[in-house]
């Protein structure tokens, strides 16, 4: 098996008296689509600039694609794409012109014209940067990213200020770079958009990972309650279950959801009763994240 993208063993970050980043442990294969979440000053931003070259570490081993990112290596620099939340680029060039410059810059860049259409921006091949939406800007981010073909892309919250539909045009760019086998280290505070993309997810807090694994599963996702309401009807009253609130609903939190309405649907079925408004709610991810969070949201 190859080594893995990224290698992290108890990394610290000390500022002061504050200690930002408590001695997490990551791993992302290569090839893998990573989330990182985390609510404000939780040591997401330092650890993700750590990983990046930009930012010290004050003790812990970290290796991004075999290489230590604090020697800041041309080698290494010339394997990483990295997409800020936001980026300066001459207005006055037009799309192609942009990615080519930026191309020039690496000894094996990918085809410029490939990159434009990888992310969409076909159309707008000759327009000026200045005359482009703010979702078509982000996605000259990315061609910028990729001019230098990458192995491994940093994506910082990548949609953060897009509408629905540019957010989705935007996870058909980060799903293709899956498909061309890069690896996609990103940090958002969406939580459908790391559902969506993430192969693996890690939710950090105060400095420490507190939950990693695929989305379905994190943080107990696969054992976590269930939750199944219904509407009583009238008259009646389902056996060893819990009262009906004031409006007849009742709502049953269970970690064996298909027993339960094994028995329920029986119950139903033998006096000819359909349940109203029946509903069978898994945790979210989202649910999930603000129970290890202690209920703060948001990105640093």
């Amino acid at each position: 098996m190859s080594d893995p993208a990224i290698s992290v063993r108890g990394l610290r970050k000390r500022y002061g008296d504050l200690e930002a980043v408590t001695g997490i442990d990551l791993l992302v294969e290569r090839g893998e689509v990573f989330a990182l979440l985390g609510p404000n000053g939780a040591g997401k931003t330092t650890t993700v600039e750590i990983l990046e070259g930009y930012r010290t570490r004050s003790g812990g081993d970290v290796s991004v694609l075999g290489e230590d990112p604090a020697r800041r290596t041309l080698s290494l620099r010339r394997r990483v794409g990295i997409v800020l939340q936001s980026t300066g680029v001459d207005p006055f060039l037009t799309v192609r012109e942009t990615v080519q410059l930026f191309a020039g810059y690496y000894p094996r860049p990918r085809n410029v014209d490939e990159v434009i259409d990888l992310v969409g921006l076909s159309g707008r091949r000759d327009g000026r940067v200045a005359k482009l939406s703010g979702g078509q800007q982000r996605r000259l981010d990315v061609a910028v990213a990729l001019a230098g073909d990458p192995e491994l892309l940093f994506l910082d919250e990548p949609t953060t200020g897009f509408d629905p539909g540019a957010r989705r045009n935007a996870w058909e760019i980060v799903r293709n770079l899956a498909k061309l086998g890069k690896t996609v280290f990103l940090t958002t505070h969406y939580m459908d958009e790391a559902q969506n993309l993430a192969d693996r997810v890690a939710v950090i807090a105060d400095g420490a990972i507190v939950a990693e694994g695929p989305p379905g599963e994190i943080g107990g996702r696969r054992t976590a309650e269930t939750t199944i309401r219904f509407v009583v009807p009238p008259g009646e009253t389902p056996p060893r279950l819990p009262p009906a609130s004031a409006d007849g609903v009742v709502e049953i939190r269970t970690s064996e959801p298909t027993r339960v309405l094994h028995e329920l649907t029986g119950w139903a079925a033998e006096r000819n009763l359909e349940l109203p408004g029946l509903e069978v709610v898994q945790p979210t991810l989202e649910d999930v994240y603000l129970r290890l969070t202690g209920g703060r949201a948001g990105s640093e």
